[in-house]
């Protein structure tokens, strides 16, 4: 449980908003959204190469 002390005379915007970063920096909704479809190990693997490809590709165009 996320747990925000709101200072004295603070706006509750503000608070709002170190409320939602600290949420973000969970992980809590994508760990929920990718819980929701279960994927094979064998397309995860499939998707991290190709994703390491990419950052290759990426990395190599950069040296040009």
């Amino acid at each position: 449980m996320l747990i925000i002390p709101v200072k004295e005379g603070e706006n509750i915007d503000r608070a709002l908003k170190r409320f939602k970063r600290k949420f973000d920096r969970t992980g809590t909704m994508r760990q929920l959204r990718k819980r929701q479809q279960f994927t094979k190990p064998s397309i995860e693997r499939r998707q991290q190469v190709q994703k390491a490809r990419y950052i290759q590709h990426l990395r190599d165009q950069e040296d040009i």
